[in-house]
């Protein structure tokens, strides 16, 4: 696995537990990693807004549905798109950057086999209701 993609799955994992001090330093070396570029500048305005929306308790917003309302298909449908986003050719570097973050985010996301346990401890509660 990548170094990036690696990196994007530490940081996957430390906004599910919501240590964001980790989740901070994970993003402290990801800029790192994708550089300074107008598509690394994408990739960091990307990531940057995952942290600021969960800290800033967004309910509105995308990262803060998928943290707290695991939804595994809607999650495989957003990859789909940012897929096709990102691969684009008329989009411009920055925007192949953004994309390609929430890309590669939903892909270390989906691969979290605590979703599932997530997932189900859900489903059994609002049977039990």
């Amino acid at each position: 696995m990548p170094a990036r993609e690696m990196r994007m799955e530490m940081f996957v994992r430390s906004l599910l537990r919501r240590d964001f001090s980790k989740a901070r330093a994970h993003l402290d070396k990801l800029e790192r990693i994708v550089g300074e570029d107008e598509w690394g500048k994408g990739y960091s305005r990307a990531i940057e807004g995952f942290v600021s929306a969960l800290k800033d308790n967004e309910g509105d917003s995308l990262i803060f549905k998928l943290i707290n309302e695991f939804d595994r298909e809607k999650a495989k449908e957003l990859l789909e798109n940012f897929e096709g986003i990102a691969s684009q050719e008329f989009r411009d570097d920055y925007e192949r950057g953004y994309y390609t973050a929430w890309k590669e985010l939903l892909t270390a996301y989906l691969a979290q086999s605590t979703l599932e346990s997530v997932g189900r401890g859900k489903r059994r509660a609002a049977k039990k209701a």
